[in-house]
């Protein structure tokens, strides 16, 4: 009999987090970067699934945490952005997972942190907002993998960072909430490649930044928790793509931000760790679309937040470092 829960599996060899997570086409998790509590990172290493073990690969040629990692199409991983002591990046790196080797590719227009980078359907990648250090950013460019260049598109109706985006069934991309130039935003847009343009969307029934979200299986999104500006939600809500409007559905048990969202093979939605008014939370809750409603699950080995989940292809889910009083090196499987 196989019991649900957590299990703990192998250590990385650097405690971490504000790094990013990618599942490469090999099966292997690709991490990078982040912070240890004393440093910025240039560390990237490999956990396998199969042995349970990490191993250190190439070193990043620029130190960052709160970057964004994607998977290109041709199986290299883009790493762009982020922060690097008093230095806000613009810099962006490509890793070729057969050599293990990291390559410089060009440059962003605009240094950010705290972006999203959604890979399009015609395998461009648009990177959307961030924080350059001095202001919020309303900008958006694209990445072209064939020529290893960046250029400019259509700018967003809010400047924002720390929002999360989606690539929806029709191609078009939505991105919501986060912090916009004076407060936490409750709107979100879309945009559609074929115009290189951004229109307005629904409005969220809750502002939120260290929110988490996820594509649903019925092309819906979900959008769980985070921060308002003065308190932690444990409101969700859901959009409809069709409708392009945004209803309630089943509150979280706990209130949490800076915590993950990973759609199952079953179709359910794992929410995992973050934290709430008054602590940092080890607990994990199902979210089920068919009810609307959230039940609690096993309570993860440690408490944390600003971590990382990754769906494996075995259907487990791998939760790497974070923070809960220092930077944590420990991982574990749901």
């Amino acid at each position: 009999m196989v019991l649900l829960g957590w299990i703990t599996t192998g250590n990385m060899n650097n405690a971490r987090y504000w790094h990013r997570a990618s599942l490469l086409t090999n099966g292997k998790v690709l991490v990078t970067g982040g912070w240890d509590y004393s440093s910025f990172l240039n560390s990237t290493e490999l956990y396998d699934p199969s042995a349970g073990t990490w191993a250190t690969t190439g070193s990043l040629n620029n130190a960052r945490s709160r970057h964004a990692s994607s998977v290109l199409t041709n199986g290299k991983v883009l790493v762009t952005g982020g922060r690097n002591g008093s230095s806000y990046l613009n810099s962006a790196e490509l890793y070729d997972s057969l050599t293990g080797t990291w390559t410089p590719t060009g440059n962003m227009h605009d240094a950010r942190l705290e972006h999203v980078a959604s890979v399009l359907t015609n395998g461009k990648v648009l990177i959307t907002g961030g924080w350059d250090g001095v202001s919020c950013l309303n900008s958006t460019e694209l990445y072209d993998p064939s020529t290893g260049t960046w250029t400019t598109t259509g700018s967003m109706n809010n400047a924002r960072y720390g929002g999360t985006a989606f690539i929806l069934t029709n191609g078009k991309v939505l991105i919501t909430g986060g912090w916009g130039i004076t407060s936490v935003l409750n709107t979100t847009e879309l945009y559609d490649s074929s115009t290189e343009t951004w229109t307005t969307t629904g409005s969220m029934n809750n502002a939120r930044y260290w929110h988490a979200a996820c594509l649903l299986t019925n092309g819906k999104v979900l959008v769980t928790g985070g921060w308002d500006g003065s308190s932690y939600l444990n409101s969700t809500e859901l959009y409809d793509p069709s409708a392009g409007t945004w209803t309630t559905t089943g509150s979280l048990i706990n209130g949490r931000s800076e915590h993950t969202a990973s759609v199952l093979t079953n179709g359910k939605v794992l929410v995992t760790g973050g934290r709430n008014d008054s602590s940092y939370l080890n607990s994990a809750e199902l979210y089920d679309s068919l009810t609307g409603t959230w039940t609690p699950t096993g309570n993860m080995h440690d408490a944390r937040l600003e971590h990382v989940a990754s769906v494996l292809i075995n259907g487990k889910v791998l939760v790497t470092g974070g923070y809960t009083n220092g930077a944590l090196n420990s991982s574990e499987l749901y």
